[in-house]
């Protein structure tokens, strides 16, 4: 049993530096670290998911808009992975709030473009029939209608 005991520990151990030596020159290779290590690679993977929300999708300016152009005057808008991309300019949608008995949401816009930064506040709805979006902003409301899928136009 005693002739074992080495070949048993470099099992489940393995040999420990010089400077650290413990018990018998080895120390525990614990496996719990590879786990937690494909666990962590895994959650990395896993937010990309998670982000996508409620309103997250593309939406015609105008009737007429070309849903392959996002960005640009008579293309499309674009909420993906909690960002609004519309015509040059870009906001992160940040401190979400529901609003009491709607089906909407408040948020931060944390905005950029043409040079500048700043913030706003808008609210984010489906409409009551049909697929699109709701924005309102202070002051100003737009209905924008979804654009549909590669194939179903």
């Amino acid at each position: 049993m005693i002739t074992a005991f080495p070949v048993l520990l470099r099992k489940r151990y393995r040999q420990c530096p010089k400077s650290a030596e413990g018990a018998a020159g080895y120390w525990r290779f614990d496996r719990s670290w590879k786990r937690l290590r494909q666990f962590s690679f895994a959650l990395m993977l896993f937010p990309s998911v998670l982000s996508a929300g409620p309103f997250d999708g593309l939406y015609k300016q105008a009737a007429n808009s070309e849903c392959g152009l996002v960005g640009v005057d008579g293309g499309a808008l674009e909420i993906r992975d909690g960002i609004f991309y519309g015509v040059e300019v870009q906001c992160r949608m940040t401190e979400p709030v529901n609003v009491n008995n709607m089906d909407a949401i408040l948020y931060t816009m944390q905005c950029s473009g043409e040079g500048q930064t700043w913030f706003e506040r808008a609210m984010l709805m489906k409409p009551a029939q049909g697929d699109g979006l709701i924005m309102v902003w202070n002051g100003y409301a737009f209905v924008y209608d979804a654009c549909n899928p590669i194939g179903e136009e």
